[in-house]
């Protein structure tokens, strides 16, 4: 028999060998390693190699190898996208580790992972109580996704009836001291701007190692110097401030006078007033 068929036999007994090993292994071959996985990983892939290639050095059987590697890879993911039946076979289904608040452990033991295991996975979900998680389920790459219950989820502005404003990227303007004069002009500043609002921070140019401008149109800086405190930013809150104080001066005024029709121009203004602290509000926050 020619020598490239012997290896491509041996190639093909490999990968299926080593597939076979890896189902059984789990998931957590793929991600959750220690270092005996680790070191046994190694060993199994370098003794493949050997059994593959030989020891003749033969460089053509070393192409012959990789070609066949390729090939095969390409064919299941080809396949994968055509069947999910078989995405399934050669991918693996994720597995729920927690339902309904309850630990599966019929799960965990299949997957080979310990309660030890799944403590560290809830902890780098930043999950300390199991008794917090609603649902959990490890992914076909390793990864737990985690669902708390309801009343351990963060409260959302959705949550209490808050509009707020739509955030967009931030503007990279100054990079190594550096003006980025195309990122400025997508902020919708100026240089002028630029410099004036440095001045206001009480820093230099040549000094500032990042500037970036957020979807307000507010500069924020990291200097090189880290022992110069640069104040942060008030605008916002200032503006907001103003607002509050205007309504409540115009409130107070209402109450003041005894004339009806600035009592009345004193009420209306302040409604104004406010309605536009209720649109600004999801802006100004701060």
């Amino acid at each position: 028999m020619p020598d490239w068929i012997d290896v491509l036999i041996r190639g093909i007994l490999c990968i299926v060998v080593l597939f076979m090993m890896t189902k059984l292994l789990g998931s957590k071959q793929i991600a959750q390693l220690s270092f005996f996985e680790y070191i046994s990983g190694i060993t199994i892939g370098s003794v493949a190699g050997e059994v593959i290639t030989g020891l003749d050095k033969n460089i053509s059987h070393g192409v012959i190898v990789i070609l066949l590697f390729g090939g095969i890879t390409y064919a299941v993911d080809f396949f994968s996208l055509k069947s999910k039946k078989f995405r399934d076979f050669a991918e693996g289904k994720s597995n729920v580790f927690i339902k309904d608040g309850k630990v599966m452990e019929d799960s965990l033991k299949k997957e080979h992972y310990t309660i030890d295991d799944l403590n560290a996975l809830l902890r780098s979900k930043n999950v300390f109580k199991v008794a917090d998680v609603e649902f959990a389920v490890l992914e076909q790459n390793g990864d737990l996704n985690v669902l708390l219950k309801k009343e351990n989820q963060p409260l959302t502005p959705k949550d209490l009836n808050i509009k707020v404003g739509n955030e967009k990227e931030p503007q990279t303007v100054i990079m190594d001291g550096q003006i980025l004069d195309n990122s400025l002009e997508q902020a919708k500043q100026t240089r002028q701007w630029l410099n004036i609002e440095l001045e206001k921070l009480g820093v230099t140019l040549d000094n500032v190692f990042l500037g970036q401008v957020d979807s307000y149109g507010q500069l924020t800086i990291d200097v090189y110097d880290d022992k110069i405190n640069v104040p942060s930013p008030q605008l916002q809150p200032l503006l907001m401030s103003m607002l509050k104080k205007s309504q409540a001066d115009l409130e107070s005024f209402a109450l003041q006078t005894d004339a009806e029709n600035a009592k009345k121009m004193y009420t209306k203004t302040s409604k104004k007033i406010q309605e536009a602290i209720d649109l600004l509000t999801p802006y100004l926050k701060g």
